[in-house]
């Protein structure tokens, strides 16, 4: 018995010399691989839940949804003034894409809330800025042109365009086209006549001032509807909508905030989503 046990202890030793482990350790190649201690890659989706999460609550704030992302720009924008030609005229876009256009004239409602408003949305627009309008307090449209949105000419005093000789029709687009250049660093290259009104002499101011478009619009947002131009009485692909800087005493008591709440529902409720007029013209 004595012998047989002095013979394991032999061989058990010799065993463990071989493996390099103590009586007390077990093999290393017997212990189990040990787990990764990195944690996992984030998904796709997990990276982008917190943006659009973001953008969802910036839109809650407003008692809207969040716009679907517009279509990349043309490559070659389809309204462009052709060389030593007509400055054109355009009421909308030519694109088969479910986009509008949103415009904003004048400027003589300059409520705090709507520069916040559009700072969250991020909803593309065009200003065309009058300069009687704005005067009172031209550093309130800064922050929107900040934010992306595009400037644009509504001549110095809002005349009817129609009654006015060719010179005085230049010295209302002109003058306007430096006025916010020496404001704003940025000279216009889009033109809108207050009310719509222009005749060939306007065009030919307009090109004159350096101007690459006469924008008119195809559905104008009053204070709590649409007015529309087609008998169909919808949006349709391409169409300039227009709106104004307006606060309660022009909408019955309704802020601008709530009439383009109003204006961006409407838009929705329709399949579409707004890109941006300058990339287009």
């Amino acid at each position: 018995m004595k012998k047989t046990i002095a013979l394991w202890a032999t061989l058990t030793a010799v065993a463990l010399l071989v493996t390099g482990c103590t009586a007390e350790e077990p093999s290393a190649a017997a212990a189990p691989l040990p787990e990764r201690t990195s944690a996992p890659a984030a998904t796709p989706s997990a990276q982008d839940e917190a943006p659009g999460a973001a953008a969802a609550a910036a839109y809650r704030k407003w008692g809207l949804k969040p716009f679907a992302a517009p279509p990349a720009p043309p490559a070659v924008k389809p309204v462009v003034r052709p060389a030593g030609g007509p400055v054109p005229v355009i009421s909308e876009i030519p694109t088969r894409e479910k986009i509008v256009f949103i415009t904003i004239d004048d400027g003589a409602e300059k409520d705090p809330g709507f520069v916040r408003m559009m700072k969250d949305l991020k909803v593309p627009f065009t200003m065309f800025l009058t300069d009687s309008a704005i005067r009172a307090d031209y550093p309130y449209f800064a922050p929107l042109m900040a934010q992306g949105n595009g400037l644009a000419n509504h001549t110095l005093t809002h005349p009817n365009l129609r009654t006015l000789s060719p010179e005085a029709q230049r010295r209302e687009i002109c003058g306007q086209q430096t006025k916010l250049k020496e404001r704003y660093g940025t000279t216009p290259r889009l033109f809108r006549p207050p009310y719509g009104n222009w005749n060939e002499a306007t065009r030919a101011a307009a090109g004159e001032c350096g101007l690459d478009a006469i924008v008119l619009w195809r559905e104008s947002m009053q204070i709590k509807n649409m007015q529309y131009q087609r008998g169909d009485r919808k949006l349709h692909p391409g169409d300039i909508v227009l709106a104004h800087f307006r606060g309660p005493s022009e909408l019955k008591g309704r802020t601008m905030t709530e009439m383009t709440a109003t204006m961006l529902r409407k838009i929705q409720e329709q399949g579409f989503t707004v890109a941006r007029l300058e990339d287009y013209v």
